[in-house]
Parts: C-alpha cells; sequence; structure tokens
C-alpha cells in the first residue's frame, strides 16, 4: 500500500499541534467545537468560527480579570473575590452594558 495515508510515526504525527496552539489562544478551540455541535446552534459549523469565538471569549476573560485585579488593589487584596468582578464590571461602560442583566450570587450587594 505505498502511497495510501499517512505513514505511522510520520513528521506530521510527531509535531501534532492543537487548533489552540495553531491560533495561539488559551481556551479550547476543539471543546469550543464540540459544544457547537451538541447544542445545534446551526446544522453546519465552520472551521474558523470555534476559533474565532475562542479569541472572543479570552479577550472578554482578560479585560474582566484585568479590571478586577484593579479593584482588589483598590480595596488592598491580593486576591479577587466574586465581590471585584463585579465591581469591575459595573465601573466599566461597555462591560456593565453587555453584563447589566447578570446575577453574581457570589457577592453582596
Amino acid at each position: 500500500m505505498a502511497g495510501k495515508g499517512k505513514a505511522v510515526g510520520s513528521v506530521a504525527e510527531k509535531y501534532s499541534r492543537s487548533r489552540s496552539s495553531k491560533a495561539g489562544v488559551q481556551f479550547p478551540v476543539g471543546r469550543i467545537t464540540r459544544f457547537l455541535k451538541a447544542e445545534k446552534y446551526a446544522k453546519r459549523v465552520g472551521a474558523r468560527s470555534p476559533v474565532f469565538l475562542a479569541i472572543v471569549l479570552e479577550y472578554l476573560a482578560t479585560e474582566v480579570l484585568e479590571l478586577a485585579v484593579y479593584a482588589a488593589r483598590d480595596n488592598k487584596k491580593t486576591r479577587i473575590i466574586p465581590r471585584h468582578i463585579q465591581l469591575a464590571v459595573r465601573n466599566d461602560d461597555e462591560l456593565s452594558k453587555l453584563l447589566g442583566d447578570v446575577i453574581n450570587s457570589g457577592s453582596a450587594n
């Protein structure tokens, strides 16, 4: 069977990379793909859609955590608690508009 399929131990198999590492993100692209397909948001899911969604989710998480760090520093704390996340979201106009209806049950009002 010369010329058919990949050879065992080929270069491509030796240096396989995840789609997350190819895209340069920390969020799991493969898991997002699986969730998009399982929940039947559409009949078909494009190859780049989960990559884009992972990038957007990572950006939002980074933005919220960065603002939460500032809120924790303002309260002279070294650990982020849910209250710091709530303060960060409520003090930012765009995040407040995006997450306005979200209830954070871990923090007191």
